[in-house]
């Protein structure tokens, strides 16, 4: 099987005329505490990031190998984050959207078209286009999905911390069967959501 070629999009996009592309994709939608986090990540064209892929494919040490990588290289890269009291309030879709907007936002460069990861962009306040894997198929939002996961994922041994008996540096508040023991020895807490429960 050939390898996937994680630049033919942004190549394609660039022969086009579009300049600055963005890569954006998220982290956290699925687990049952914690935010959702979202990168956005501008990379020179045929940037050279030997391992670049889809975060969910790469061990975490790989993963916190390319971080600082993709940080040092990208024109520009922005990780924000959006609250479980956001994801009350407005849902998961809503709240996933709210994160990619941050993100781009944060962008020191205001890119001509953001590249989204999955099939969803109505609320994305940038021209945008949905790329279905994404994180597979396109080397900006690979970097970005990396973004994310390390930064989500830091965030949730931060809060290992805080709340220690639940373990959420071992499973970063996905449903695990040890995650819903502990939930029902101790009960949730401020950093679970209640409508994933």
């Amino acid at each position: 099987m050939e390898k996937l070629d994680l630049w033919e999009m942004e190549r394609e996009l660039h022969a086009e005329g579009i300049g600055l592309i963005c890569g954006v994709d998220e982290a956290g939608r699925g687990p049952l505490a914690g935010p959702v986090c979202a990168a956005a990540v501008i990379l020179p064209p045929e940037a050279e990031l030997p391992g670049l892929n889809d975060s969910k494919k790469l061990s975490e040490k790989k993963r916190e190998q390319l971080f600082p990588e993709i940080q040092r290289l990208a024109l520009a890269w922005s990780v924000a984050f959006a609250s479980v009291e956001e994801i009350e309030e407005r849902n998961i879709l809503g709240t996933t959207m709210l994160a990619m907007n941050r993100a781009i936002s944060g962008l020191s460069l205001k890119p001509e078209l953001a590249l989204i990861d999955g099939n969803r962009n109505q609320e994305i306040q940038v021209p945008s286009r949905c790329v279905v894997h994404g994180d597979a198929r396109c080397a900006s939002i690979a970097a970005a999905s990396i973004l994310a996961k390390v930064s989500r994922d830091r965030l949730m041994v931060e809060l290992a911390r805080e709340y220690p008996q639940y373990g959420f540096d071992r499973h970063k508040g996905y449903g695990t069967r040890a995650h819903y023991a502990a939930l029902r020895e101790y009960g949730p807490c401020p950093a679970h959501r209640p409508s994933f429960l």
